[in-house]
């Protein structure tokens, strides 16, 4: 429901920017883009990113794909999965969620170690716990590279409010910054929501964002962090 006060504003709707210049680097991602920057010089044919959701592995896969030109795939018992990477470098997102068939995605392994391309994987879970059967498949995953993802660090979460911020012409006091990141659900994609939010309702309100605005949106996300 609207206030009286407030106005719905006109929706301009923001793309997040997924290039490598958009990319905020952190002790935590150090690795992870250091086997992205470094294609096609890896150290496996197969490269698996693995992290909760919000750690950045769909951004990193978007500088990848850019980079190498890899096409997405999905290997399944009737797709051709194992005949594009056969013709250069693939890309399966989520894994953990998108499931796969055992012999579609050894074949797919396979191809890329025989025809020289690559292969990049992401998972919010580590190989070892997917649910594999075929043993041939599960020796092909313990043989890739595996970078683990962690949540991104409370420094990190401040710059990308900052960019986000920016990228919408607002700017925040530092403080306001430092209590939106204590609060927040720690992730990337939380952080684009929250400012996604936080610029939709000062525009209703024809008002600046400041703490009270923010305490609402995050009390309107029901997932704050506990602070003391």
């Amino acid at each position: 429901m609207i206030r009286k006060s407030e106005q719905l504003p006109l929706v301009f709707k923001h793309e997040p920017q997924r290039g490598r210049d958009d990319l905020m680097v952190s002790e935590r991602l150090k690795a992870a883009v250091a086997i992205i920057d470094s294609w096609p010089r890896w150290p496996s044919p197969v490269v698996i990113l693995a992290g909760p959701v919000g750690s950045g592995k769909s951004h990193l896969a978007s500088i990848w794909r850019e980079n190498s030109g890899a096409v997405d795939i999905r290997p399944t018992r009737t797709g051709d999965a194992a005949e594009l990477a056969a013709q250069g470098p693939v890309l399966f997102e989520d894994a953990d969620r998108q499931g796969f068939d055992d012999q579609a995605l050894f074949h797919v392994i396979n191809s890329v170690r025989e025809n020289g391309t690559g292969l990049l994987i992401t998972s919010r879970l580590w190989p070892m716990s997917w649910p594999v059967e075929l043993p041939d498949l599960r020796s092909r995953l313990k043989a890739a590279t595996t970078v683990e993802m962690g949540e991104p660090d409370d420094e990190l979460l401040a710059q990308v409010l900052v960019k986000l911020l920016a990228d919408r012409q607002l700017a925040v006091d530092d403080r306001l910054v430092g209590y939106i990141v204590a609060r927040m659900e720690r992730s990337l994609e939380a952080a684009q929501t929250v400012v996604e939010r936080l610029d939709h309702l000062a525009l209703a309100r024809g008002t600046r964002i400041n703490r009270v605005l923010a305490a609402e949106v995050l009390n309107s996300l029901g997932k704050t962090r506990e602070t003391d």
